[in-house]
């Protein structure tokens, strides 16, 4: 058990109306870069204690940083990536183990999260959602509406499913590579219990969850996504006061099916690639260190380009059309 101690403090901020309703948690800083929820939900918090927002139901809680030791590193992950493998544990080994046994009890207080993040590359905001209503073994869910009629009110154009269904197929791709001497970081990105990070963690206890995605790290635009999908899941869930959000009249659904791991550190793309950039299938992407040739298998969308992955982790994702909002007057409601 890992018993050194960490100059750091868990901290939240919860409000609570006498009349009840629906209980939202709100998180930001996940990656300690992404710092664009922590000012949206400090924003939010400042103004729930001013007046400015006023709270009629339910209860709210508000995060902004979920890891303090990545935020006050300015870096993605103190000790790994806490949205990978967010589950409580006894054998504490890691800093972000702390993390996860405050936040899980966290999160299963509450019925609805939304979690705040931004990604590396160019690309506009949009929301992931999780799977559709299913009672397999991976991700049995069955508040699938509840997601859609929320993440359409976020305010953003765009909307991604399919993670861990893709993600769980990747780890069986690394379980295959993995060689007899594998070192204890690329024995945990092969287990599949790697691919759960917070809002994987919320539909597991219960609850529905959704990562809004603001946009690229630094864009200045980024913490007032951040706080305007705030204020609207609020308002959409009857939490606080103000104008119920209509459900965006016009969004693109797109489904993660693959993704594709950086092996060697001379693997390269061929070009500076945004999130959401067209494919056309036969078009290169990238090429290995071997010379081989990554190729788009059909028409879709590239997303999380990370020019910067370490060999071993996730390079970049495949996404084509999603079905999910054939009809929109599913989430009119």
């Amino acid at each position: 058990m890992n018993t050194r101690n960490y100059p750091y403090v868990f901290q939240s901020s919860s409000f609570q109306s006498p009349q009840t309703g629906t209980t939202v948690i709100i998180t930001g800083a996940v990656h300690g870069n992404e710092t664009c929820g922590t000012k949206a939900i400090r924003r939010v918090i400042s103004e729930l204690e001013s007046g400015i927002l006023q709270l009629v139901a339910g209860r709210v809680t508000l995060v902004p940083v979920c890891n303090p030791l990545a935020y006050q590193l300015g870096q993605r992950e103190g000790e790994r990536n806490l949205n990978r493998r967010l589950i409580p544990t006894e054998d504490v080994s890691e800093f972000e183990d702390h993390v996860a046994n405050w936040l899980c009890p966290l999160f299963a207080q509450h019925e609805v999260l939304l979690d705040l993040h931004s990604f590396r590359s160019q690309g506009e905001a949009f929301v992931l959602i999780g799977p559709e209503n299913n009672r397999g073994p991976l991700e049995s869910f069955s508040y699938a509406k509840h997601e859609l009629a929320m993440a359409m009110r976020l305010g953003v154009h765009r909307l991604v499913d399919g993670w861990l269904s893709t993600y769980a197929r990747g780890v069986q791709r690394r379980q295959q590579r993995l060689a007899h001497d594998a070192d204890v970081k690329t024995l945990a990105n092969a287990n599949t219990q790697f691919g759960v990070g917070t809002t994987e963690y919320m539909r597991s206890v219960g609850g529905y969850a959704m990562t809004l995605e603001c946009g690229q790290h630094l864009d200045p635009q980024a913490p007032e996504v951040g706080y305007q999908a705030i204020v609207n899941s609020l308002r959409h869930l009857g939490v606080i006061t103000g104008t119920v959000p209509e459900p965006v009249t016009q969004m693109e659904a797109l489904r993660i099916y693959d993704v594709i791991d950086k092996f060697h550190v001379d693997d390269r793309f061929v070009r500076e690639w945004r999130s959401f950039d067209a494919l056309k299938q036969g078009d290169l992407i990238a090429i290995r260190a071997d010379g081989s040739e990554l190729r788009a298998d059909q028409d879709g969308r590239i997303i999380f380009p990370d020019a910067g992955a370490s060999p071993g982790e996730e390079w970049f994702y495949l996404t084509m059309a999603n079905p999910r909002l054939a009809s929109l007057s599913e989430v009119s409601a």
